[in-house]
């Protein structure tokens, strides 16, 4: 999900991280130019989540939505006037930008309308079985989920409600979205699949589409974020990105992070770190008072749009390395980028990187541009 751009708040070290970065910046003025465009964006979209459905129309495997029972939390809503007055509550928030989850998104349509109507930054997140129509949805992101590649992205992910499988997820995918600008394939790379990796991206690029790598953790399983060999891992990933530079928009400090759940300050992704919190639910009080940053007013709704859910997952923090989650912790990290101009380069990397896989943030600044799709 999106995330403000802020200096942690609550670090005694404010004022001197706020000297360390304009001592950085007077003798860089194009850094000070890409870091306006990076508080810019950050200061125009306050982010929320909502689950809009608890309807799939597959069963993948490790999916964390029906392993933790989300779909028989709340008691789902199709009522039009309390979803229209459920967004115009977030509008009157502040509230610019929804991500749209469930379940799954395609398959209540006019579940989304209220919110491209009423709010300007939209995604979709969807599992790509349904195209998600172009007419009147012109600006919204679509993130299309993928797991593993190649034929394990069926073996994971092709599973009807019925139980039994089918093939071509992912190139039913690819045929709905060619040369759609609109698309990012959220990629949860699965060490049991680092030879499907290359050949995957690079049929993103040949259909003109964008990626993201996210990290498979295949929940209700004794071990979820298990990986016997992460070097080997992290090579691949590394390699993959530098061999298709404009179609992995991750950048390598974030893969690396993404895989290892490690930073350069000795940092590991877990609870106590991860801003990407509904940060009014009452089970975060001392998450908040721990002084870690999070992302102000954040909130995840479920499918009765009103009920607070713990975060933007699955709630298992012992389980995910979400990617939105990691990249969140990379950007309200900046105090620890500034060591050197170097480090803050990186920094800037990663935000303009962050904010590329949205369409939305890309049609509003060069910094976040795509490149030219290709021809059909």
């Amino acid at each position: 999900m999106p995330t403000p751009i802020v200096i942690n708040p609550r670090t005694p070290s404010r004022r001197e991280a706020k000297a360390k970065l304009h001592a950085l910046l007077a003798g860089r003025p194009d850094l000070a130019e890409r870091l306006q465009v990076v508080r810019d964006m950050g200061l125009r979209v306050s982010a929320c989540e909502v689950h809009l459905t608890t309807t799939c129309n597959i069963r993948c495997k490790g999916c964390w939505y029906f392993e933790g029972g989300f779909d028989g939390a709340v008691r789902e809503t199709s009522d039009p006037v309390l979803i229209a007055e459920f967004v115009d509550s977030l509008v009157a928030r502040g509230v610019t930008q929804a991500t749209l989850i469930g379940g799954e998104p395609t398959l209540v349509p006019a579940r989304i309308a209220p919110f491209v109507e009423r709010l300007p930054y939209i995604t979709i997140s969807t599992n790509g079985l349904r195209p998600v129509p172009r007419a009147g949805l012109e600006s919204v992101a679509v993130a299309i989920s993928l797991f593993g590649g190649g034929p394990l992205d069926d073996a994971l992910r092709g599973y009807r409600v019925n139980g039994s499988a089918f093939s071509g997820l992912f190139e039913t995918a690819l045929g709905h979205y060619r040369n759609d600008p609109r698309v990012i394939f959220v990629f949860a790379l699965s060490e049991e699949g680092l030879q499907y990796v290359e050949p995957t991206v690079r049929a993103i690029r040949d259909n003109g589409n964008q990626v993201t790598f996210n990290f498979y953790s295949a929940h209700g399983s004794d071990h979820a974020l298990r990986i016997e060999n992460e070097q080997r891992t992290l090579d691949e990933a590394l390699r993959v990105k530098e061999s298709y530079p404009e179609t992995v928009v991750s950048h390598p400090y974030f893969i690396e992070t993404l895989i290892s759940g490690r930073t350069h300050w000795g940092g590991q992704f877990g609870y106590d770190v991860c801003p990407s919190i509904s940060v009014d639910h009452p089970d975060h009080a001392e998450r908040i008072r721990n002084g870690n940053p999070v992302l102000d007013g954040f909130a995840v709704y479920g499918a009765d749009y009103q009920t607070l859910q713990f975060c933007c997952t699955s709630g298992n923090c012992a389980d995910c390395r979400d990617s939105q989650g990691v990249y969140s912790w990379l950007l309200v990290s900046m105090n620890r980028f500034l060591d050197d101009v170097g480090r803050l380069e990186t920094w800037l990397d990663l935000a303009e990187s962050y904010w590329r896989q949205w369409y939305w943030a890309q049609l509003h600044s060069a910094n976040f541009a795509r490149r030219a799709p290709m021809a059909a």
